[in-house]
């Protein structure tokens, strides 16, 4: 049984894209100079998830309030 308000689920809402973009980071340094194409995907996904992470905590606050 699964409950929408869990805090688990709150929690993925607000910093669930943050957590991937932080991932993308992490494996972006890791493997820098390795494989460039690799790397610039990683950067791009990491400046993708940074925006929408952004975004998705605004929009938590907006909600809250």
């Amino acid at each position: 049984m699964r409950d929408e308000n869990s805090k688990l689920e709150k929690w993925r809402e607000k910093y669930g894209a943050i957590v991937i973009a932080l991932t993308c980071l992490c494996s972006a340094i890791t493997s820098w100079g390795d494989n460039w194409m690799l790397t610039v995907i990683l950067v791009l996904g990491f400046i993708v998830c940074i925006t929408i992470g952004i975004f998705d905590i605004k929009r938590a606050k907006v909600k809250q309030n």
